[in-house]
């Protein structure tokens, strides 16, 4: 996201788990949502959450993104803070690239395995949308709800002054792709 970044005027967004604000960024295609309490506390927290269609939509349970998106709505309700949905579905590899993931995995690839079978690397998500909201809400300071340390390693525009891990409970079919993140993707779990 660098020039010509088309902006919404903020909205009130009422939720399951409060009420919030909301306000959209689009950048060519790609379109991303900044939600959050206001007034922002003068060091929010902040989660970047990874656009899951069939964990956040679809309450899929191979993820732990629709429960992650939950808990983290209710921990900013109470707490204020920021979540930015960043629309970079599937680790960035598309809705489509995505479900022929979920094939392979059906027939025993890992979630990185499958990703890298189709040409990709285990993630290929970028950060730049996520500097300029930072930028754009004049945060200078933050703690990061996350888990990932790709995320903490390469969001830029505001310091991190804390980490707060996003733990939620395994079920059955996620426990092998949480073991993956964690042994794989270094998540710290």
């Amino acid at each position: 996201m660098k020039q010509n970044i088309e902006i919404s005027k903020i909205a009130t967004l009422p939720t399951r788990n409060g009420t919030f604000k909301i306000q959209a960024f689009k950048d060519g295609i790609q379109e991303n949502l900044a939600i959050f309490t206001d007034p922002l506390p003068e060091i929010p927290m902040v989660r970047v959450h990874s656009e899951c269609v069939t964990g956040d939509v679809f309450g899929s349970q191979k993820c732990d993104c629709g429960s992650q998106l939950d808990a983290t709505m209710k921990m900013i309700a109470q707490n204020g803070g920021m979540l930015i949905y960043h629309r970079q579905e599937g680790r960035n590899i598309g809705l489509v690239n995505k479900v022929n993931a979920y094939a392979l995995q059906d027939q025993g690839y890992n979630t990185v395995e499958a990703n890298v079978h189709l040409g990709f690397n285990a993630d290929e998500r970028t950060y730049d949308a996520i500097e300029f909201i930072l930028n754009y809400f004049n945060l200078k300071k933050i703690k990061l709800i996350t888990n990932n340390p790709s995320k903490i390693a390469n969001i830029k525009g505001a310091q991190i002054v804390e980490r707060i891990p996003m733990i939620t409970e395994p079920t059955e079919c996620n426990k092998d792709y949480l073991s993956v993140k964690k042994a794989k993707m270094g998540h710290m779990l």
